[in-house]
């Protein structure tokens, strides 16, 4: 059985609503939130960074 380390933001307080990533296999991110720390969704590595560069360029190409 494989020990999953989950990181979280050192400006979360200990109360909800914040994030936690870990390494995943075959190059995905594990991401939990602290108010449902049972759902865990895995997604790829690649598919995580762009979102993240299109929310830091404000949102462009984004759809809901």
């Amino acid at each position: 059985m494989t020990l999953t380390v989950w990181q979280t933001s050192s400006y979360c307080s200990e109360g909800n609503a914040c994030l936690g990533v870990a390494g995943g296999q075959g190059g995905t991110v594990r991401l939990r939130e602290s108010e449902a720390p049972g759902t865990v969704l895995a997604v790829k590595r690649t598919a995580l960074h762009g979102l993240i560069r299109a929310l830091k360029a404000g949102g462009a190409g984004i759809r809901p």
